[in-house]
C-alpha cells in the first residue's frame, strides 16, 4: 500500500493539543500509523545522566500523532486529501484540493 503522508512533507494538525499547528513530517512509523512531526506535541521526558548526556534532567521532544491526525498542506495553505494517479508508468500522489502533484 502506498503511504498518504511521507517523511519530508509538510502537514497541519487536525485535531488535539496543537490543533491548527503545522510543520515538517520528520519521522514515519507505518506499523503504528503514526507520525512524528516537527515542533508539535511536544513531551517532557525526565532522564537520568549517563555518560552520553552527564547533565541529565529534563528534555523536551517531540511524540508520535496518529496519521488521521494531521492532513498534508497544499500549496494554498489548506489542509487537503491525498489521492493516488497514473502519470505515465509512475504513481504520484495528487492533492484533492487543487488537483496538483504532490513532491516527495
Amino acid at each position: 500500500m502506498a503511504a498518504k503522508i511521507k517523511k519530508g512533507d509538510r502537514v497541519v494538525v487536525l485535531a488535539g493539543k496543537d490543533k491548527g499547528k503545522q510543520g515538517a513530517v520528520t519521522q514515519v512509523l507505518p506499523k503504528e500509523n503514526r507520525v512524528v512531526v516537527e515542533g508539535v506535541n511536544m513531551v517532557a521526558r525526565h532522564t537520568k545522566p549517563t555518560q552520553a548526556d552527564p547533565q541529565g534532567g529534563i528534555k523536551h521532544k517531540e511524540a508520535a500523532l496518529h496519521v488521521s491526525n494531521v492532513a498534508v498542506v497544499d500549496s494554498n495553505g489548506k489542509a487537503t486529501r491525498v489521492g493516488f494517479k497514473i502519470e505515465g508508468d509512475k504513481k504520484v500522489r495528487v492533492a484533492k484540493t487543487t488537483g496538483e502533484v504532490i513532491n516527495g
